[in-house]
């Protein structure tokens, strides 16, 4: 008889918050590539007599995060010491949220693939990074840098509620996008600024089994095979009869393969007790309230709102909310030229090409100069193929499309009477096109078309050079 298994999972999601400091100290955030040992002090090196003293901005980034996934702000919360002895922790604990975190419950609603399923959140809580080991197997040694000890995080766990890797992915990025927008932080995952710890377990017949956890995922690709890997391996012992134990697994992305690390630890192996050198945290209605109406526009309220207003195709919804610069720009050209599809087909073939080749977040060219290029092809003052040269220029060099297209002669020649001049040289010249088109041949009369617009570089009306010719050859 073969087992009915449904996968649970549950994510613990870490996030660096974007300060310019630690969470209890001076030293700067700015560590990726800092020599190591350099943003330190006594306070995150855990020195004797160093007084931790929170930091504000962390505490407000943490808030608008909570606000934002519609987790409840209690107006009470602590900081606890979570005990445990490593190398990269100098102290000998973490400052970390334990019985009374920041914020609880809340919620993020999947979207694509049907959408409609909510994912809720148990809690979200502030706490201080460990450091890093850098292991160097040539020389036998191991080596710490403690730059990152004591860097403001949030973590944010969810109740078991993701029913597939995918599931768990899709999730990730829908909350990374949210937190970027919130410009909580960069997530950039890889620096580690976003990363997380997975749970998963199999439920056979409806009954959920043991729990197991993969530590410090940092890419949607990493959660996605690992979770796929420990769903099998789980399935694989329970189809020969042999169960499933408690236990901590890393992952490395180069073999494919999970590696068992420990024993996984519960709550009353860290010994967390309130720490003694912080005070507890107030969260007053007036902090909440300024900040709620502080928050931006969300992703997915854009989208709607998008849907609704502009009238946009799905797919050039969504590549252009992607980022928040990008749909902020996206909105001020149509504000300057209110025509959104023909905006957005212009951002997504050749302005996010631009923006792309040189990694920048947002567009360089402001975007009253990119809605006057708009308009001038629109007007038909330049061709469109015209128009995407000029766009380059204008993008490279931060000169207005309009100075080009005036020092550069590109405006198209809708003088009349000079077009009738030159396609008079035109049939002069292409004999044998003119009596293919006498004949009976329309696609000659594009071909002259092409003859005349070629004297003019391509600044002749096509319309009315194919009128006066066609004029012209009916006679």
């Amino acid at each position: 008889m073969s087992m009915q298994t449904e996968i649970v999972i549950g994510l613990e999601i870490h996030v660096q918050l974007a300060t310019r400091t630690k969470l209890f100290c001076g030293c700067s955030t700015d560590y990726f590539g800092a020599p190591p040992n350099r943003h330190c002090c006594p306070v995150c090196l855990g020195m004797p007599g160093a007084l931790p003293v929170l930091n504000e901005r962390a505490v407000e980034l943490a808030l608008v995060a909570a606000l934002a996934l519609g987790c409840e702000i209690p107006s009470y919360s602590r900081f606890d010491r979570k005990q445990y002895f490593y190398p990269d922790l100098p102290k000998g604990y973490q400052i970390s949220q334990y019985k009374a975190p920041i914020a609880l419950g809340g919620h993020l609603d999947l979207e694509g693939d049907g959408g409609g399923k909510r994912v809720r959140l148990r809690r979200l809580h502030l706490e201080e990074d460990a450091g890093k080991l850098v292991h160097d197997p040539a020389a036998g040694r191991t080596l710490v840098d403690l730059n990152r000890c004591g860097v403001p995080l949030i973590e944010i766990v969810t109740e078991p509620d993701l029913r597939s890797p995918e599931e768990a992915a899709r999730f990730l990025k829908q909350l990374r996008q949210i937190l970027r927008y919130l410009e909580v932080s960069n997530c950039d995952m890889e620096k580690g600024e976003l990363r997380c710890d997975a749970n998963l377990s199999l439920s056979v017949d409806g009954q959920l089994g043991t729990k197991t956890e993969i530590k410090n995922l940092n890419s949607f690709k990493a959660v996605e095979e690992a979770l796929r890997a420990e769903a099998q391996r789980q399935r694989s012992l329970l189809e020969r009869g042999q169960r499933v134990m408690q236990q901590t697994f890393g992952w490395d992305p180069e073999r494919g393969r999970l590696e068992p690390q420990r024993t996984k630890e519960e709550a009353e192996d860290y010994r967390y007790f309130p720490d003694p050198d912080l005070v507890p945290l107030t969260i007053d209605e007036a902090w909440k309230r300024r900040l709620r109406e502080q928050l931006p526009e969300l992703p997915h309220e854009k989208r709607r709102r998008w849907k609704r207003e502009f009238e946009l195709p799905d797919y050039d919804i969504r590549v252009l909310t992607e980022e928040r610069g990008i749909a902020e720009y996206f909105e001020r050209v149509v504000e300057l030229h209110p025509k959104p599809k023909d905006v957005s087909n212009w951002m997504m073939t050749e302005l996010l090409r631009l923006l792309a080749e040189e990694e920048h977040p947002v567009p360089k060219l402001p975007p009253e100069r990119f809605a006057e290029l708009l308009k001038m092809v629109e007007a038909g003052t330049i061709h469109r193929n015209t128009g995407k040269d000029v766009l380059e220029e204008a993008y490279r060099t931060g000169r207005p499309p309009k100075e080009i297209v005036e020092e550069r002669g590109l405006a198209r020649i809708a003088d009349e009477a000079e077009l009738a001049r030159l396609a008079d040289e035109v049939i002069a010249e292409q004999p044998e096109a003119v009596a293919n088109f006498r004949a009976g041949n329309e696609k000659a009369l594009g071909f002259l078309v092409g003859q005349l617009r070629a004297k003019t570089r391509g600044r002749a009306d096509p319309k009315l050079a194919a009128r006066l010719l066609r004029e012209r050859l009916s006679r």
